[in-house]
């Protein structure tokens, strides 16, 4: 049944053996940064490769300030502390997301609120966002977004760019501001991907990226913080253990955490963002090829949506219903190439099924239909 989608994917890939769904490509300037700093000796959270990674990635985004961290996770936690998030309050996300989103949010003592996504974008919905607020919330007299029930801080709103396709920004800004929630961008999945022209993470208060081995680019591990001058030093700050500068004394003004990421992963980091444009071109030539492959046959593949330039990390299709997607499972993993289904909701999950929750048929229903197909930049086209 699906022969024709795996010799195709072999084809792209120019191998018989095990494909997986997404593998790094270190054709570049790895081993020689690496070697360098191992020759410095700064292999750890102080050396000239993070200042540079920094730096460069601020260019490469457009952000006033960026902020390296040792995973994409740490970048979230921060990012929803700098936002105000404080326990006992309430974060508005989606409940088609990686578990990190919904950890990070956990982490600040505060609950995740679950609304819908759009089938579009694959991601937080404004309407749905815009409303669960009408329904469940009510601004007081000092501004404050609460619950009608129970008087509860609804804090912050955090969209993923999910497989890297960026959210309806302008509309869920827009409900941001009517009811004063403080937008913070998990875009962990999308360097490289624009809105607008304008690269995602640097819509919201905060944006926050990952370098996880399967992203687009990798450290091994890594995350950075997207955001404007003063809370980049604010984020600097609080992740490297909230020490003061001093030439010997151990001075700490704050509880602060050991986020920094190591010289050693900047180092990869520099080399493969060296590579970046050559790796999106190639994944953009991949999903053409998916989509023209998959035009005639049951699969819908799922396109950049209207105004938006995506990185296509993760190329996804939309199968018929639960059945065909088990199928097509089922098939080409049994054929050596890998594919997955999409997240299980976070609501279904044990540490977040008492959480509020509004309706979630579309996200309902992207569970039951998404594959992801093998999305690694082909090794002929790494540059």
């Amino acid at each position: 049944m699906f022969d024709s989608l795996v010799r195709f994917v072999r084809e792209q890939y120019g191998t018989q053996d095990f494909i997986p769904l997404h593998a790094p490509v270190f054709a570049g300037n790895e081993q020689k940064y690496l070697a360098d700093t191992i020759v410095s000796t700064f292999v750890s959270s102080v050396g000239a490769f993070v200042d540079r990674f920094e730096h460069d990635m601020q260019a490469y985004t457009g952000s006033a300030r960026a902020v390296a961290t040792v995973n994409g996770t740490a970048a979230l936690h921060v990012a929803l502390l700098l936002a105000g998030v404080k326990p006992g309050e309430l974060v508005i996300t989606q409940s088609l997301t990686f578990v990190a989103t919904c950890n990070a949010i956990t982490y600040c003592g505060a609950q995740p609120v679950f609304v819908d996504v759009d089938r579009e974008t694959l991601g937080l919905s404004p309407v749905a966002l815009e409303a669960w607020l009408e329904q469940e919330a009510v601004i007081d007299a000092d501004g404050v977004c609460r619950l009608r029930s129970d008087g509860r801080v609804v804090r912050a709103c955090l969209p993923m760019h999910t497989f890297g396709h960026p959210v309806a920004l302008d509309e869920l800004m827009s409900v941001c501001s009517q009811w004063g929630l403080a937008l913070v961008e998990d875009a962990a999945e999308s360097l490289g991907s624009t809105y607008k022209g304008r690269h995602t993470g640097t819509f919201g208060l905060i944006g926050t990226l990952s370098f996880n081995g399967n992203k687009v680019i990798t450290t091994g591990g890594g995350g950075m913080l997207l955001t404007n001058a003063e809370l980049g030093a604010r984020a600097k700050h609080l992740t490297t253990t909230a020490k003061q500068p001093h030439p010997f004394e151990f001075v700490h003004d704050e509880v602060g955490f050991n986020y920094r990421l190591p010289n050693l992963n900047a180092a990869l980091g520099c080399a493969q963002l060296e590579q970046l444009d050559g790796f999106l071109a190639a994944k953009r030539e991949l999903a053409l090829n998916y989509q023209q492959e998959l035009l005639a046959s049951d699969l819908q593949f799922v396109v950049e949506p209207h105004e938006c330039r995506s990185n296509y990390w993760l190329n996804a299709v939309i199968c018929q219903d639960r059945g065909h997607r088990d199928a097509l499972l089922e098939a080409t993993n049994g054929a050596g190439v890998m594919t997955r289904p999409i997240w299980a909701l976070m609501n279904r999950l044990p540490a977040f099924k008492e959480c509020l929750k509004g309706d979630l048929s579309n996200a309902e229903w992207l569970e039951a239909r998404v594959v992801n197909l093998p999305s690694s930049v082909p090794s002929r086209q790494a540059s």
